[in-house]
């Protein structure tokens, strides 16, 4: 083999060489090679913290107490609700019970007290009368809040939709309770008497800074 053909072969290689070569490099500077990106989970939990969508974030809705949700509530949304109990209900005066009791003068009725309706054993012992808080309790999750009752309706979960209905149930209802009403703000704590106000400070003949004078020393006692 002569040198020419050599030379030929040795230049065929190691242009292959660097041809293998700037393609590596140019694929590293175009897709650079950095750590395993944060899984997509990952990314939107942190994302929902920041934005506080969190359960417990700082800027999640305040609960409305029992007397703000039928303050907002509507009647007729609630009538528009209660279509779908009426399978079990009925809500005129002088209404037949079907699977549940006739509800007409349910607020503010004695529990399981209906004419003609046979409650279950835990109904009855549950006691009492429908007020706003047990109706607001039973509608939201009868079995949880009476269980072992026969009612099989899961419950309405959405606060609003559930003031609704309790507004519906109270404007069929002859004399009915008045609403509840919002709790008074705790009172801010009076100023303890045994605590003497802050005095200002008094110069000396020095000019320069004396302590205040403690008021209960200076104050002559009382005269029996």
């Amino acid at each position: 083999m002569d040198k020419w053909l050599v030379n030929m072969i040795a230049g065929a290689v190691l242009a292959s060489l660097l041809v293998i070569f700037g393609t590596s490099t140019f694929i590293d500077i175009v897709y650079p090679t950095g750590g395993a990106p944060e899984a997509p989970t990952e990314i939107a939990g942190a994302a929902t913290t920041e934005q506080g969508g969190a359960p417990g974030g700082q800027d999640a809705a305040p609960q409305l107490s029992l007397a703000a949700m039928l303050g907002q509530a509507s009647v007729d949304g609630g009538q528009g609700q209660a279509r779908k109990c009426a399978a079990c209900h009925t809500f005129e005066e002088g209404g037949p019970n079907k699977i549940g009791p006739n509800l007409h003068g349910v607020v503010g009725r004695e529990v399981a007290s209906h004419e003609g309706f046979a409650y279950s054993p835990a109904l009855q012992g549950f006691g009492g009368v429908w007020d706003y808080e047990r109706l607001n309790c039973y509608i939201a999750d009868p079995k949880g809040c009476v269980p072992g009752n026969k009612m099989v309706f899961a419950g309405i979960k959405k606060d609003n939709d559930r003031a609704d209905v309790i507004a519906y149930l109270r404007s069929v209802t002859p004399n009915a309770p008045p609403l509840p009403e919002e709790p008074k703000g705790a009172e801010a704590p009076a100023a303890t008497p045994d605590a003497p106000a802050a005095q200002p400070a008094t110069k000396d003949a020095t000019g320069q800074d004396a302590p205040a004078s403690n008021s209960s020393a200076t104050t002559a006692p009382a005269q029996n």
